[in-house]
This record gives structure tokens, sequence and C-alpha cells, in this order.
């Protein structure tokens, strides 16, 4: 059941990951435009620790507490995690279905 988790924890991060290169390539072009002017991606109401104005950060954050997870198996944790790259997932599709090109 553990390495099942694990791998899809991994799969999805991996993913978010991808995504969030290409929203941040798109970020760097809309504010070049003086299109993006927001402080952050996510309210600190989102359970995030980084407050940014790109992606790269809360996916890193995510990395880092999965890392963390996977060493302690903390359920906590777990959850926490989940809910953040589901978090991500919703924000980088509506930011791609409102940019792509």
């Amino acid at each position: 059941m553990t390495d099942t988790v694990n791998q899809q924890l991994l799969d999805n991060i991996s993913l978010v990951l991808k995504k969030s290169l290409t929203a941040d390539a798109t970020l760097a072009d809309l504010r070049e435009k003086k299109q993006a002017g927001f402080e952050a991606v996510f309210t600190k109401e989102a359970g995030f620790k980084c407050s940014a104005n790109t992606f790269q950060p809360y996916v890193e954050e995510v990395a880092d507490e999965f890392m963390l997870w996977q060493k302690n198996k903390d359920q906590t944790l777990l959850i926490g995690i989940v809910k953040k790259i589901e978090q991500l997932f919703i924000v980088l599709g509506n930011f791609e279905q409102s940019y792509s090109k």
C-alpha cells in the first residue's frame, strides 16, 4: 500500500512540476506585458508555507514535504501533501485554460 501511495505522489508531483514550468514561463511573458501583477499564486489560507508569484516554490514545498513523508510516513503530513497537490492541479488547470497558446 505504501509503495502505491509513494508512486502516485511521485507521479503527481512530477506532473505538477512539468505543468508549473510551462505556467511560470507564461507568467514571465505576462509580466513583461504588465498583465500579471499579483503578489502570490495562493492566499495564506491555502495552507502553503511559502508565498510566491510563480508556481515553482509551491511545487518545491510539496516535494520537500514528500521527502519528509518518505522518512516518517506521518499521516497528517500525507493529508497536507495531497491537499496541496490537489490545489496545484486545480489552479494550474485553470491557468492553462485561461492562457493556453
